[in-house]
């Protein structure tokens, strides 16, 4: 095999790649052993037609393309690693000769890593953010607490009121027609929520347990479903049981029952700390950030499309695996926000840019420093996983191949980088101080 390379526009490298013909007629007839079994011609059984046969029949090309699959992927591979390039896009590939008893060339067309020219990047300023948690922050964590330990009590012998959860069928139309998703049986729906259209919820507050009624409301004008954006709706509803929410006090009683601590200041304390500890990180990110884009702004490099293409194609599979776990399909929800394939894609692109320009000036930065992954922050970061997945850091590290290994050691340069950065900057004094919210 041999390999050309030539230099395009744009970090662009074309390779013209020649296989020699033995391999090629070889590549055929194994093409020819592996199919001769679907070929069935008068006078021969089924499986024995000779190879020159089915050629005359069905042309001499009848197993060029099976060949030329089965040589291409190692032939490629080969061929990037004897020219030493660092490819970063899909190949774009076209075969120029094809035959028996010749070479077999093809053209693969890829983008490369570009290089990067940094700009100033130590002594960067950039504002400093601080953290403080307000008495109001640490109580609105007690009261997500209460809630979550709310006991559900069943009410006979009053109406619906606000706050109360309630068990019900409903069935929705529109001019008197049924539509999808409009109907539901012992259906939970907490009143005061807000979690159904309009004013739904407040149209139950004083029925009682049987009482049945119909409820108009309008669907808002951005409703995720066209077809029912701005129309006015009746649901017949019928209400099938009421619970109330009995909260319990917060005390140090609360905290015992709920936590390892004692008391109630032991559990706000440590509620406190979570919450500052959490700000801290936001705070320590905003600030690594501003860094990152004041370094990519000094930087320079010339990012090719196809290099641009092969992330937004990486978000896009990522962004399809999130809404799967969420129990929507991809086109579920292009349906539900009103968007096409082509125009989230394109949306895509403005973050996939910016992903590959950190990337690419915190890598250069990581060689300029010769910053490096060393066995122990690998190891580190092994007992970070096995923690999060409740197994032995041991046993996840012998999960984990070679060439993968190496990857997360880059990924760590990345991260020292992004943490050098913000040990060499010049922290000023904010104008605005940001509000980091407790989540």
């Amino acid at each position: 095999m041999s390999v050309q390379v030539e230099k395009l526009e744009h970090n662009m490298v074309k390779m013209t790649i020649e296989v020699e013909a033995a391999e090629f007629d070889a590549a055929t007839k194994k093409a020819y052993n592996k199919k001769k079994g679907s070929f069935n011609l008068p006078g021969f059984r089924k499986g024995k037609v000779p190879m020159n046969v089915i050629e005359k029949t069905y042309g001499a090309g009848v197993f060029y393309e099976d060949a030329a699959n089965d040589i291409m992927p190692k032939a490629y591979s080969d061929a990037v690693d004897e020219a030493g390039l660092d490819v970063v896009s899909r190949p774009e590939v076209d075969v120029t000769q094809i035959g028996k008893g010749e070479n077999f060339i093809f053209t693969a067309t890829v983008a490369v890593k570009p290089e990067v020219t940094l700009g100033q990047y130590k002594g960067l300023e950039v504002d400093k953010q601080t953290a403080e948690v307000t008495d109001e922050e640490v109580d609105a964590e007690l009261k997500k607490a209460q809630e979550q330990n709310a006991r559900e009590i069943t009410v006979e012998d009053r109406a619906v009121k606000e706050g109360d959860v309630i068990t019900l069928n409903y069935a929705g139309t529109v001019d008197g027609v049924p539509f999808d998703g409009g109907t539901a049986q012992n259906q939970k729906l907490e009143i005061g929520s807000h979690s159904f259209i309009d004013t739904f919820e407040d149209q139950l507050v004083g029925l009682n347990i049987g009482d049945e009624k119909d409820v108009e409301v309008t669907f808002p004008e951005e409703y995720h479903a066209p077809e029912l954006s701005g129309k006015e709706a009746v649901f017949h509803v019928k209400v099938l049981g009421i619970t109330e929410k009995q909260l319990p006090a917060i005390d140090d009683d609360f905290a015992q029952d709920t936590t390892e601590f004692d008391s109630l200041e032991e559990y706000k304390a440590d509620i406190r700390a979570k919450l500052l500890e959490g700000k801290e990180e936001r705070a320590k990110v905003a600030m690594q950030d501003a860094l990152v884009e004041k370094a990519i702004e000094g930087a320079q490099m010339d990012i090719p499309d196809a290099m641009i293409d092969s992330q937004v194609e990486q978000m896009v599979e990522e962004f399809k695996q999130r809404v799967t776990y969420q129990g929507l399909s991809f086109e579920q929800y292009l349906q539900f926000t009103g968007q096409d394939p082509a125009a989230f894609t394109e949306n895509m692109r403005p973050e996939a840019v910016k992903r590959i320009q950190s990337t690419l000036v915190l890598e250069a930065i990581a060689a300029a420093e010769a910053i490096e992954a060393t066995d122990e922050d690998l190891h580190k970061e092994f007992e970070r996983m096995a923690a999060m997945y409740q197994m032995d850091a041991a046993q996840v590290e012998g999960f984990m191949p070679p060439e993968q290994k190496e990857s997360m050691k880059k990924d760590l340069a990345v991260q020292k980088a992004v943490d050098f950065l913000l040990e060499q900057a010049k922290l000023t004094e904010a104008s605005d101080e940001l509000d980091f919210e407790a989540e």
